[in-house]
């Protein structure tokens, strides 16, 4: 895949939803570099080939909390940011604070990102509007990515036309990392944040932190911030010392 800019001189050129009362910012260690294969090879080839051709395309990638979904998307925003290209991520599970009018002229962006569709399933007004911008996308020739926790036969979405959209695509289930996985993603996260984590260090920190992925990647962060201020290594006394263990 043709890596543009690079990711260390990413100019952001995203376009995320200004109603949300807590701005989201993406993360930038959230990268193809960073995200751990794992069986998952051909969703991400998939999903780069899309990126880098003119002719756009549609791909639905599903599976539960933690099984990567949402890197993808933060992936293919930040690969797109560096080529100069103009995207766009909607996250669905803040559908309730959003309006489906803010969908309109998303068709110009060379990707558009819609997080857990699952979220607005049986909403009609935003049903609607994914299946309007689902026409117009096509019409274009960009790029679509919509995940979900599920196939797109069991999210109960009800327009009949969605659905036959959404069954439109290519489909990847991604599937949620074991404990050993756990720790290699862990390690390949923390290495993509200049830190060394050993194994030691790693399966103590799955031990007594949360393991949730996303909470993971909090407690990561938090060690980081940590870690350069006080200018020392990930030991596991160290992990106590921020994390209060």
């Amino acid at each position: 895949m043709h890596d543009c800019i690079g990711d260390d001189a990413v100019e952001l050129m995203t376009s995320i939803p200004d109603q949300l009362p807590l701005a989201i910012q993406l993360p930038d260690d959230e990268t193809f570099a960073s995200f751990w294969l794992g069986g998952k090879e051909a969703a991400v080839s998939s999903l780069q080939q899309g990126l880098n051709a003119d002719s756009g395309g549609f791909l639905y990638l599903w599976g539960q909390s933690g099984s990567g979904k949402s890197h993808l998307l933060h992936a293919a925003m930040n690969w797109c940011a560096s080529c100069h290209q103009l995207s766009s991520y909607i996250p669905l599970q803040h559908s309730n604070q959003l309006s489906p009018e803010m969908l309109d002229g998303l068709e110009q962006m060379h990707l558009v990102c819609l997080d857990n569709i699952d979220m607005i399933a049986g909403d009609m007004r935003w049903e609607e509007a994914i299946f309007d911008l689902f026409n117009r996308i096509k019409e274009q020739g960009r790029l679509l990515v919509i995940t979900a926790s599920a196939a797109a036969r069991h999210v109960n979405i009800e327009l009949p036309d969605l659905m036959s959209r959404l069954d439109w695509g290519t489909s990847y289930q991604l599937s949620s990392p074991g404990d050993d996985e756990k720790l290699s993603i862990l390690q390949l996260r923390a290495n993509a944040r200049g830190l060394v984590l050993s194994d030691d260090a790693g399966r103590f920190l799955l031990h007594r932190a949360s393991r949730g992925m996303s909470e993971l990647w909090q407690t990561l962060a938090r060690l980081d911030t940590a870690s350069m201020a006080a200018q020392r290594k990930l030991t596991i006394p160290f992990i106590k010392e921020v994390l209060g263990y």
